[in-house]
């Protein structure tokens, strides 16, 4: 496990890593892949979006399947690791063969791959995150590796946004060469993410520790009715449902901003394409930078209390929005540093809050289901982003939307979805967490107890 005291930051280095590779497909999957594929390829919008809409869905019913594997299997070579690497070999592959499809490519052979893609990650990132949540058993050291981990993700994100400026294919394409640049870039960071995921899975398979198996003297079998029962039995876990009720809520709160972020831009400031790199450098650098500051504040106070701290902050930046003009593009700018410095505090410490109530199940049930726990986090920020998606663009359209000739009113509605909506969603999840009963002193008196348990029980973890 990943000691308290400092002395091993080449494992919370190596832990964090393959986060890199994780985030990088995110911009190419979101904006570059259905461009693609709709205009290069000649499937069609409709097509590509019916596609990805199926591959989603099967992803989103495979998380528990996932997490129930990761928490039963158990190989010579560790409990999550073969999993992480079995998911990251599929997933590569499943990246490249999309990013380089041959000529016959139709709409089969999009759904199999991104269906492979969606798989391959899904069985990466939940043994990923459920094998975090067991490096360390200390309140704070288990925000300090999830700082690390998300902290990665966004330095991913940011080094997939700057890729294809780097190859020459994020240069502003004409109206014909715009598919070949979203060809080009999806290609460079495809490779880009390969290239960095080889080194960092294996630098955490052979530098960090894989979590112990905890035995509980229960018989564990995979069955669908299984499966069932163990999710029917963590939803009467009341501290998770107000985490989960929480993250999903603020979840939407991120979302509605992230889908309209690019519209906002141009139909509600006219910020041209030129500056709009500087916007979005402005919301996520501040990201990577001020995690260690929420991560200082937490070894200051309870975790759900800076949480909310941070969300009260982002919803204070949002609350600037409507009354901004194009001559106030500064002004956005600012906006943009104090969301996005939140938003380190919204990725980093909900996962450690994730992993105190992990040890509180296995106080009330003896049973170890760290993987299941986090494969339906997974599964509540797929939905929230679909939710937003789902909800946002509808609702845009009923105003009167329309990108080529937008109306007064319709900008309005665009400005209250994007900011408005938000801020009502986010102070929601502030009142669902706030009175979060798994503080500082709470956990310690759980890992105490857990202690003196398997103690009892003959168990060395």
């Amino acid at each position: 496990m990943i000691a308290p005291n400092g002395n091993h930051r080449l494992q919370l280095i190596a832990y964090a890593l393959p986060a890199l590779a994780l985030a990088m497909p995110t911009i190419p999957i979101y904006i570059y892949l259905p461009a693609y594929y709709a205009t290069e390829v000649g499937l069609g919008l409709t097509a590509v979006g019916g596609v990805l809409l199926a591959a989603r869905i099967f992803d989103t019913v495979l998380d528990p399947v996932c997490g129930y594997l990761s928490d039963r299997l158990h190989w010579r070579f560790g409990r999550r690791k073969p999993l992480m690497l079995g998911g990251g070999v599929v997933a590569a592959g499943a990246m490249l063969a999309l990013a380089h499809p041959p000529d016959s490519a139709g709409s089969a052979y999009l759904l199999g791959f991104s269906v492979l893609l969606y798989a391959g990650w899904t069985f990466v990132i939940v043994p990923y995150t459920a094998w975090g949540a067991e490096l360390a058993d200390d309140y704070d050291t288990r925000s300090k590796i999830t700082a690390a981990r998300e902290g990665a993700m966004l330095i991913g994100i940011l080094l997939a946004a700057g890729i294809p400026l780097l190859t020459g294919g994020g240069t502003p394409p004409g109206p014909a060469t715009a598919a070949d640049g979203d060809g080009s870039a999806l290609r460079s960071i495809a490779w880009a993410a390969v290239l960095v995921g080889v080194p960092g899975f294996l630098l955490i398979a052979l530098k960090v520790p894989d979590a112990p198996r905890r035995r509980t003297g229960r018989v564990w079998t995979f069955a669908a009715s299984a499966i069932r029962q163990s999710l029917f039995s963590i939803f009467g876990n009341k501290p998770f449902l107000r985490l989960f009720g929480a993250w999903f809520v603020n979840g939407l709160a991120n979302g509605f901003p992230a889908v309209l972020f690019i519209l906002y831009m141009e139909h509600g400031l006219n910020i041209s394409d030129g500056d709009k790199p500087a916007f979005i450098l402005g919301y996520f650098l501040p990201g990577v930078l001020f995690v260690p500051l929420w991560v200082w504040l937490c070894q200051r106070s309870d975790k759900h209390r800076i949480w909310c701290l941070a969300m009260l902050l982002a919803s204070a930046a949002f609350a600037i929005v409507p009354f901004l003009d194009p001559e106030q593009s500064w002004l956005f700018l600012l906006v943009c540093v104090v969301t996005g410095a939140t938003l380190g505090a919204d990725l980093a410490l909900p996962p450690s809050m994730q992993a105190d109530v992990v040890d509180h199940d296995r106080l009330q049930t003896g049973k170890d289901r760290t993987g299941i726990y986090f494969a339906l986090w997974g599964m509540a920020t797929k939905l929230a982003l679909a939710f937003a998606v789902g909800i946002a663009f509808p609702v845009l359209e009923l105003a009167g939307f329309d990108p080529e000739a937008a109306m007064p009113d319709a900008i309005w509605a665009l400005v209250a979805i994007y900011a408005i909506v938000p801020i009502a969603l986010k102070i929601s999840a502030v009142a669902i967490v706030a009175g979060f009963p798994i503080g500082r002193r709470q956990h310690e008196r759980i890992r105490r107890e857990l202690a003196a348990l398997e103690e009892h029980r003959g168990i060395s973890t």
